[in-house]
């Protein structure tokens, strides 16, 4: 697939070909139909951020169609129109269990803690947790700048 990876902070970055996501057992491959630009995409860009391990493709605000899911998941299915907030949870965790997903103990970042959205798909964990419907009428460009919303609504 084709993604914007930056190898060192600050640098420029490319569009090049990578290899394709593969859902994890209790995840997902997103095909990304839109992706906003944020500023905490300049500031992972930067540096800023110790979870961004080198290459790296950043971007998390995002929308798509559901492309494959892992064998545990319950809830999805290819196919489905998605979105996913900023801060993805494992549903495991005490404060997951409390409902209190923004503030999971394992988050996971797209863009940050793993590559994200600025590709042509990409992969999220615990996606019965994570995943957000989003309905047919919602175009993808107004469903990808929800993710970062999600967190703090």
């Amino acid at each position: 697939m084709r993604a914007v990876v930056f190898d060192d902070f600050g640098r420029r970055p490319e569009v090049r070909g990578v290899e394709d996501p593969a859902p994890a057992p209790h995840g997902a491959v997103i095909r990304v139909e839109a992706t906003g630009l944020c500023r905490s995409d300049w500031h992972g860009w930067m540096g800023h951020d110790p979870d961004i391990r080198l290459p790296h493709v950043p971007g998390h605000e995002l929308a798509g169609v559901i492309e494959e899911v892992g064998p545990d998941v319950v809830n999805w299915r290819p196919g489905q129109r998605v979105t996913v907030p900023f801060v993805c949870a494992c549903g495991r965790c005490a404060a997951c269990a409390e409902g209190a997903q923004q503030v999971c103990e394992r988050q996971t970042q797209p863009g940050f803690t793993h590559w994200g959205s600025f590709a042509e798909y990409v992969a999220i964990e615990n996606a019965d947790v994570n995943l957000v419907g989003i309905r047919n009428e919602l175009s993808f460009t107004t469903a990808a700048g929800l993710g970062c919303r999600f967190a703090t609504a």
